[in-house]
């Protein structure tokens, strides 16, 4: 009781604070979202550009594209009246490298799976309303979707945003649907009406499916992991073909992999945590899964981090008792 009511109480006095932040805050999520219309490197776009993939009005993105300039967050290049991303930008990525050895392991648990599997096997990251492959790996015989590193998926109509968002904790979960439905209500709706059967699956079996909600030609089995780098949960992913893969299939002999793959990388999260930067990950064999194709998550740990999930462990969204 009495660490519920700190919780609340923090919670209260943050949601104060911000209250009167609001022009900031609104501020720095419109600059990050300029930001995010660079998908490449060597992206080039004016304003005009800028504003039709954002949303934002072409005079506010005017001054933000200024003042990221000036930040050296953008370059602008005089002769073709367009911006690209500057060496602030890039420089703020460069940490990001360091974790190359931990992507280049779990593309290749990836790659298991996807050599026994025709389809394409993902580990994907949060951003706002969609989720970025971050890894993907592909068989040689995949048919009917081919995303890759950096490609963008929504969280509303796929497996794995179906996995994400039923990994939250409720309140935060429900919080993020509430948002979208005043931002991008036509795909609110359908995340909406199916969020309380993803978690209740998620909580019986460790994963979620998505049934031709994406596209009817794919059907998608996803694990969501809590990841001690990001903080968050991210999700390894893999979507077939609807013809050769049903959703019996999907459940008998798909999901049975991809738990196995969701031990295997959340290890592989856990101990970057300690032993990466020495060096020291292995390569091991995919661990044998567990009873009724469950995995077990370990204990619960501060309720305040990040407000995406309550249980530490990486190997699984489920606890003990039940919660996730």
């Amino acid at each position: 009781m009495g660490r519920r009511s700190e919780r609340l109480s923090k919670q209260g006095m943050l949601a104060s604070d911000l209250a009167g932040e609001g022009d900031v805050i609104q501020v720095v999520s419109r600059a990050f979202d300029v930001l995010r219309c660079f998908e490449g490197h060597e992206a080039r776009l004016g304003n005009l550009e800028i504003s039709s993939r954002c949303g934002l009005p072409r005079s506010t993105v005017s001054r933000l594209t200024h003042t990221l300039t000036r930040m050296g967050q953008l370059v602008y290049l005089p002769r073709d009246q367009k911006y690209r991303i500057g060496p602030s930008a890039v420089a703020m990525s460069t940490s990001m490298m360091k974790g190359l050895q931990l992507r280049n392991l779990i593309r290749l648990r990836l790659q298991d799976v996807a050599d026994q599997l025709p389809g394409t096997v993902g580990f994907v990251i949060p951003d706002r309303y969609h989720l970025v492959y971050l890894e993907f790996a592909r068989a040689a015989n995949a048919l009917g979707l081919h995303e890759g590193t950096g490609s963008r998926i929504s969280i509303t109509s796929t497996a794995a945003g179906f996995a994400y968002t039923a990994a939250l904790d409720t309140d935060v979960g429900n919080a993020l649907i509430a948002e979208m439905e005043r931002e991008v209500p036509e795909n609110a709706a359908q995340l909406k009406a199916r969020i309380e059967d993803n978690r209740r699956h998620l909580r019986e079996h460790g994963y979620v499916v998505g049934c031709g909600t994406w596209s009817p030609h794919i059907n998608g089995c996803a694990v969501p992991i809590w990841s001690p780098q990001y903080q968050t949960f991210v999700v390894v992913t893999i979507g077939l073909l609807a013809a050769m893969f049903d959703e019996k299939r999907l459940h008998q002999e798909v999901a049975p992999q991809m738990l196995e793959l969701g031990v295997a990388i959340g290890g592989l999260l856990e101990g970057a945590e300690g032993d990466f930067f020495a060096n020291r990950i292995e390569r091991k064999p995919l661990p044998a899964r567990p009873h009724n194709n469950k995995i077990i998550k370990t204990e619960d740990t501060n309720e305040l981090e990040a407000g995406a999930r309550r249980a530490r462990s990486a190997r699984s969204v489920r606890a003990r008792d039940g919660r996730r």
